[in-house]
C-alpha cells in the first residue's frame, strides 16, 4: 500500500512530538514522515518551488497524489489511522473548517513563543 508523505518543522518540538505520538498510532505505517528542512533532498521539493509556506503549515501528499496542508492534513492524518479515523469524521462535519482552520493557524503561530524552537533537527 503507498504511503502518505508527511512534511514537518522538525526544529518545532511540538510538531516533532506531536510526528511521534502519531506514528506510534501508525500501526499500518501509512505515513512517511520528511523533515521540511530536507524538502531539497527529495522529489517534493515542487512543494517549496511553489511558493508554499511549508514552515507555517504542516503538509501531505496523500498516496494518490493530493495535495494538503494545515487542518487539512491534520484531518487526513487522522483518517489514516486507525485507532483516530472515527474522530476525523466529526471533523469533515459542516462548519469545522472554518472553525478548526484558525485555530490551527493560530497554534501554528504561536508554537515558537510557547515551545521554543530546536537549535537541530528533532524526530528525524
Amino acid at each position: 500500500m503507498k504511503q502518505h508523505v508527511v512534511f514537518f518543522d522538525a526544529q518545532c518540538p511540538l510538531c516533532a512530538n506531536t510526528k511521534k505520538v502519531v506514528k506510534w498510532l501508525d500501526w499500518r505505517n501509512r505515513i512517511e514522515w520528511i523533515p521540511v528542512q530536507r524538502i531539497e533532498d527529495t522529489p517534493y521539493k515542487f512543494l517549496k518551488d511553489e511558493g508554499r509556506d511549508l514552515y507555517d503549515q504542516i503538509h501531505m501528499v496523500t498516496s494518490d497524489g493530493k495535495i494538503h496542508a494545515g487542518f487539512e492534513t491534520i484531518r487526513r492524518i487522522l483518517m489514516a489511522l486507525p485507532l483516530t479515523s472515527p474522530l476525523s469524521l466529526i471533523l469533515y462535519l459542516p462548519l469545522m473548517k472554518k472553525i478548526f482552520t484558525p485555530l490551527y493557524m493560530w497554534v501554528s503561530t504561536h508554537r515558537y513563543h510557547w515551545f521554543g524552537r530546536y537549535d537541530s533537527l528533532h524526530g528525524v
